[in-house]
């Protein structure tokens, strides 16, 4: 008798923010290890959230056999939350549409979801290989290290990159969390409902490439950074206040440390 496939017949929604990525938006999608997924047992499907866009990144994305879903009030938190509601899969995986992410290496983050053992996995950048020029200087040493050792210390997340957009997560996850941020700091609020959910959370090496010549970053260093602290700060405040004057400090949440080159589809 054939061991049973964890993965088949479930679905798969890869999740894809979009504004104004004409130039790169067919190439992540083509990015997508479809044919793999699929011999596997995955019913896939991609949708590509346009947030707004003034150039073709709509027909585009079309085009290259994706399902659009609309949000017209820009921020990557609501355009990631139209595209979670718009979601009909059991396991839920976001990237961005700038190619910066190895969507081919989708399986590395699968797998501590299909083995049971996490409900989120948040890929690292830090711990991957970062191409020279695709990550600033001051994002690299400064910004992500530095507030996602705010998150460790606030939250007890034991995560080393806070920030990636390359994620995993089952749709129980998504509808035990309440979430509502807006912009940049989505990718906080995520890590800091699932800890506090009890959530299990992992985390993948990942490489991150360089961005495409003329395609340009969505990212405001200071504004965004602002706002990735701020709500940490507010949070932290707002929890401490609903809990009990003498309760414990933050308790540390595991975080599973997986390989991405041991998992990759073949």
């Amino acid at each position: 008798m054939e061991p049973r496939n964890p993965q088949a017949g479930l679905c798969l929604s890869v999740v894809i923010p979009a504004l104004n990525e004409a130039l790169t938006i067919g190439e992540a999608i083509a990015a997508v290890p479809l044919a793999s997924l699929q011999a596997q047992g995955f019913e896939v499907e991609i949708l590509v959230v346009d947030n707004n866009s003034s150039d073709p990144t709509p027909a585009i994305a079309q085009a290259a056999g994706a399902r659009l879903v609309y949000e017209r009030r820009r921020g990557y938190g609501r355009a990631l939350r139209a595209g979670f509601a718009a979601a009909t899969g059991e396991i839920i995986a976001i990237a961005d549409a700038d190619g910066t992410y190895p969507l081919e290496c989708l399986a590395a983050l699968l797998r501590p979801v299909l083995d049971g053992t996490a409900d989120l996995v948040t890929g690292s950048r830090l711990r991957g290989r970062i191409e020279p020029g695709a990550m600033p200087l001051l994002h690299r040493y400064v910004g992500v290290p530095g507030l996602t050792f705010v998150l460790r210390v606030l939250f007890g997340i034991r995560v080393t990159d806070g920030h990636c957009g390359m994620r995993v997560l089952t749709r129980r996850a998504v509808e035990r969390l309440a979430l509502h941020t807006e912009g940049m700091e989505f990718a906080t609020e995520l890590l800091v409902r699932c800890a506090g959910a009890g959530l299990r959370i992992a985390e993948v090496p990942i490489d991150y490439r360089r961005r495409p010549v003329r395609s340009t970053s969505k990212l405001r260093s200071l504004r965004d950074g602002w706002r990735h602290l701020r709500f940490m700060l507010v949070e932290f405040v707002r929890s401490r206040r609903a809990a009990p004057r003498e309760a414990a400090p933050p308790r540390p949440v595991p975080v599973e440390e997986t390989s991405m080159t041991a998992v990759k589809i073949p």
